[in-house]
């Protein structure tokens, strides 16, 4: 068996308390659902009148982006991406009308909410870098076959998972030294121990039934890059987007409204003219957190509503996935290895910074500016990638 990293990490992971949905909307479907979109995000807008008490209060009143266990909206260059619960999925998206005159059908080719339910996890804890970090959150899960959505976000990761594999991802994790505490419903990983037991039968996508699963990472790697070959999904960069991972403020007591406020009428004005790139995930207990152009950053009227470094650029690069079924298994897992560096005696070496964002049918890879050469050498799918299996 393929010997295990040496780096210790403590984790702590637990279920949030929502059942999910993925909506994809195509973009030249963007502007019909934008009000839908706009709902979503901002579902009780403030008064003015609600401003100035909450401006003479003292104690900052409760932000408009902490009323979902979870939410993630997200636009990139390949299509709008939401995760929300399945209920507003279907009030606000299922039910949309043609804006034509003469048309009161659902459009064939708007929003596609997803038939399965999701449940999500949050990840807090330090010890490894970003890379390594995917890498050894998502191995277990891969090798169990479960399929996942990753969220890098300012805070803290969420992974997203169908709701019917709970029990196996409790399995999943407790085999790879996480414990369960029941009280908080939380995994607790103190030593990261990395021996693992026989994984439950796989799902690995598309794989035939006389095809056994994969029982290290460095196979299950080998068999994400095939099916990537032969499906001919191959890494696309835009070298003209570069991105900032920020997050609202809210460590100024006497600024709270205001920057509320801000951020608020910034992301508005971001998502009114479709932006090439934006990822916002809000959650019940983070302030927002935002994966946004640079660019963009001029529609906030002061950056100083945006926590974060607004030097340093990130670069994305994108997976179209659309020509996999939505269950497939392994490809966050399989993309951090290969950027991981991983040698043959299973020691992570020259692992880069990255972070990694699932949206309903793209797998987006970010990485420093310094880095994307390397990055994008290291994704290239090769003839060797497509061997027979």
């Amino acid at each position: 068996m393929e010997q295990q990293s040496s780096v210790l990490m403590s984790a702590q992971i637990h279920f949030l308390d929502a059942r999910l949905s993925l909506v994809h909307i195509p973009l030249n479907e963007y502007q019909s659902y934008l009000q839908s979109i706009l709902k979503l995000i901002f579902p009780a807008r403030q008064s003015h009148g609600d401003v100035e008490n909450a401006s003479q209060s003292q104690e900052p009143s409760a932000s408009w982006a902490n009323q979902y266990a979870f939410l993630n909206v997200s636009v990139t260059p390949i299509e709008c991406s939401i995760v929300c619960t399945k209920v507003l999925a279907e009030e606000l998206f299922a039910t949309h009308k043609s804006t034509a005159e003469t048309s009161t059908t659902t459009r064939k080719d708007g929003a596609v909410i997803s038939s399965e339910e999701f449940v999500v996890m949050s990840v807090e804890g330090e010890g490894l870098e970003a890379g390594k970090r995917v890498l050894e959150l998502t191995s277990p899960l891969a090798l169990a076959g479960i399929s996942i959505f990753f969220f890098t976000t300012y805070f803290s990761d969420y992974i997203l998972v169908p709701a019917k594999c709970k029990g196996q991802v409790i399995r999943a994790l407790e085999d790879r030294g996480f414990q369960f505490e029941e009280r908080a419903e939380a995994y607790v990983n103190p030593a990261a121990r990395h021996d693992r037991n026989k994984s439950s039968t796989s799902s690995f996508g598309n794989l035939s039934p006389s095809t056994p699963p994969p029982v290290t990472v460095s196979e299950l790697q080998a068999r994400i890059f095939a099916l990537l070959k032969r499906r001919e999904i191959i890494p696309r960069v835009d070298t003209d987007i570069r991105l900032l991972q920020c997050a609202g403020r809210r460590d100024l007591p006497s600024s709270f409204t205001a920057d509320e406020m801000g951020l608020q009428v910034g992301l508005t004005r971001c998502l009114v003219y479709q932006p090439r790139f934006l990822s916002l995930t809000l959650t019940s207990s983070e302030p927002a957190s935002l994966l946004i152009e640079r660019k963009l950053i001029a529609n906030f009227d002061s950056e100083n509503v945006l926590l974060g470094n607004k030097e340093d650029f990130l670069v994305p690069i994108m997976l179209d996935l659309e020509p996999l079924p939505l269950e497939a298994t392994g490809i966050v897992c399989g993309v951090a290895d290969r950027l991981c560096g991983r040698s043959d005696n299973g020691v992570l070496m020259n692992a880069i910074e990255m972070s990694y964002l699932s949206t309903a049918r793209t797998g987006t890879v970010i990485v420093e500016e310094k880095d994307l050469n390397y990055a994008i050498e290291a994704l290239r799918i090769d003839e060797k990638d497509a061997l027979e299996r």
